[in-house]
């Protein structure tokens, strides 16, 4: 295997309350699969948890190098945890589709949260 790109990435977690103020489920349902949503809701502080996800699709992107938008969209990259706590990417439809077609076999993530901020960084590697 080989290193196709590394990202990573670090957002306050106020702009994830803001846009949740500003927007509502609209801003959540845009960015977040159904399950990272139901996930972060029985989390004790939802926002660090959403702010953890953000980075990490962030993070991914940039690993892909193609960054959001045409090949990976927000809602092809899920953030799942394992039963093991690690957290891991799920890659569907565009996302997954790019990352066969680049010979992609594995996407390692990061997270980490503090009060104000939460982080993230992505390793993915190629056949």
């Amino acid at each position: 295997m080989r290193i196709f790109g590394i990202g990573i990435d670090v957002i306050e977690v106020e702009r994830i309350e803001d846009a949740v103020e500003e927007f509502g489920e609209r801003f959540l349902e845009r960015i977040f699969t159904s399950e990272e949503r139901a996930y972060c809701q029985r989390q004790k502080r939802p926002p660090i948890h959403y702010a953890a996800r953000w980075a990490a699709k962030e993070a991914v992107s940039k690993a892909f190098g193609t960054g959001i938008g045409e090949f990976l969209t927000w809602q092809c990259m899920e953030v799942r945890r394992r039963d093991s706590g690690e957290p891991e990417v799920v890659l569907h439809g565009k996302g997954k589709v790019f990352a066969e077609e680049n010979g992609i076999v594995q996407v390692k993530i990061s997270l980490t949260h503090a009060k104000s901020y939460a982080a993230a960084n992505a390793v993915v590697m190629g056949e």
